[in-house]
């Protein structure tokens, strides 16, 4: 019998190391040396009856033929938006999120809807559970198989006996291989599972779909080279104490990382949002000062936000300032500039900013409405619902254009807005509109145009 091997691997990056180490030499984290068992024998193919082809052979760059492959559509206008219209065949594609936000609940969903053969593998639910979720959701198809199993080889197995068109993993930490003599979960068993799901996708061209449980600090847990393994990296976002999910791509080897999905979780499944600024701008009776609406772009989307900022005196000696959805420097940044450039005594009172709808937004054309949120709540003066704004602010106190700008002004005409305040070095097109279009070139102008 062969000697037991063992070796030490980081839980962040996976860096193998022969002797445990208080530090990674790798990633510089301290205490993350694990150590696992390893056999040193010639891996496995995921595919025990295929036979061994020889070695790939170099191609110039002129004699490479482009195939144009047929992106499989998913039955889902918001997940085929963020994958960039579909799936490719022989992708994968890992789905991460918290514990209860919905993400087996999307792929079900997503199984049920497709016409193609799916496979769906669980090694956290029985059949039954699976079946009752089914139910609760109220779909039916007979394309839809449901396999409970964790041992890679008995699910190649039945997809030899099967031959499904798409295959579904929930989840890749409960997966392991008979070729690792390591427990699930661990950064072996990760690494191998997920490097025999990606070959079996590239050998046979069938989209893979991964859901990843992520650890404390919010990333997928095992190793950071699993995100670096698979094509495409999904996050599923959301607080549980709100209905609505967002869906983001972190890494799209096949289309664009800026693209957004929303869904609203209800009790018969996910529905789609199809229009965001349903719940990104909140109802209102009447006008209420510290409140303005943003007109930003998520990839090639555009939404409409509202901006809510609260401006009172500081009770204790340091003055606070709170930011949720929007970076908290940003603000300080922006603040700095109305006290220096403006003339606004802000440095003995408290700002609170807060973006509706529960999500975090990086779009600097959104800086014309924070200040206008914050001038509106210091004066306690309420902006016109119907006044919209899309422009950055750079550090001399100018309003600086933005990108995209037509696509700005035309989703705000199209929600009903009459004004949309933007740099006036923007390039628009004159062109009659519904919409009126109020170029400025600093913040003085803003003031004395809104209040």
């Amino acid at each position: 019998m062969a000697k037991v091997k063992t070796a030490f691997f980081c839980q962040n990056c996976g860096a193998q190391h022969a002797k445990w180490m208080g530090q990674c030499t790798t990633c510089n984290e301290w205490n993350t040396l694990v150590e696992e068992i390893v056999q040193k024998e010639e891996k496995h193919k995921w595919n025990v009856t295929a036979e061994k082809s020889g070695p790939n052979k170099a191609l110039a760059i002129s004699q490479i033929q482009i195939q144009k492959e047929q992106r499989i559509g998913t039955q889902n206008q918001e997940l085929d938006s963020v994958l960039g219209g579909g799936l490719v065949p022989g992708s994968v594609v890992l789905l991460g999120g918290e514990p209860g936000i919905g993400k087996s609940t999307l792929l079900l969903e997503i199984a049920l809807k497709l016409k193609e053969k799916v496979l769906y593998v669980s090694g956290e639910e029985s059949q039954s559970q699976i079946k009752m979720r089914a139910e609760r959701l109220g779909k039916q198809s007979s394309n839809c198989l449901i396999l409970t199993e964790t041992c890679t080889q008995n699910i190649f197995k039945n997809i030899e006996i099967i031959a499904p068109e798409i295959l579904v993993i929930d989840s890749i930490q409960t997966l392991y291989t008979e070729h690792i003599e390591a427990s699930p979960g661990s950064v072996s068993q990760i690494k191998e599972s997920t490097s025999e799901l990606i070959k079996f996708a590239k050998e046979t061209g069938v989209p893979v779909l991964v859901i990843g449980h992520i650890n404390k600090e919010g990333s997928i847990a095992g190793p950071k080279i699993l995100e670096h393994m698979v094509d495409v990296v999904l996050q599923f976002e959301g607080d549980r104490n709100h209905s609505y999910r967002i869906l983001r791509a972190q890494k799209n080897r096949f289309g664009s990382t800026s693209e957004l999905g929303i869904y609203e979780m209800l009790s018969s499944g996910l529905r789609e949002v199809s229009n965001p600024s349903e719940i990104l701008i909140s109802e209102k009776d009447g006008d209420l000062s510290g409140t303005a609406i943003a007109a930003t772009l998520e990839g090639v989307r555009p939404l409409m936000i509202e901006v809510q900022a609260l401006v009172s005196s500081a009770v204790y000696g340091t003055p606070q300032r709170s930011a949720t959805g929007y970076n908290l420097k940003r603000l300080n940044m922006i603040l700095a500039v109305l006290e220096k450039r403006a003339g606004f005594r802000l440095g003995a009172k408290d700002v609170f900013l807060n973006i509706t709808g529960g999500i975090h937004v990086d779009d600097p054309a959104i800086d014309l409405a924070v200040i206008s949120a914050i001038l509106s709540s210091n004066n306690d003066e309420a902006i016109p619902q119907n006044y919209c704004f899309a422009a950055e602010i750079g550090l001399a106190g100018e309003i600086r254009a933005v990108n995209k700008i037509e696509q700005r002004i035309s989703e705000a005409e199209k929600l009903g807005f009459d004004k949309v305040f933007v740099s006036k070095f923007n390039k628009i097109s004159k062109k009659n509109r519904g919409i009126s279009v109020v170029p400025i070139s600093k913040i003085e102008d803003l003031y004395t145009l809104l209040f």
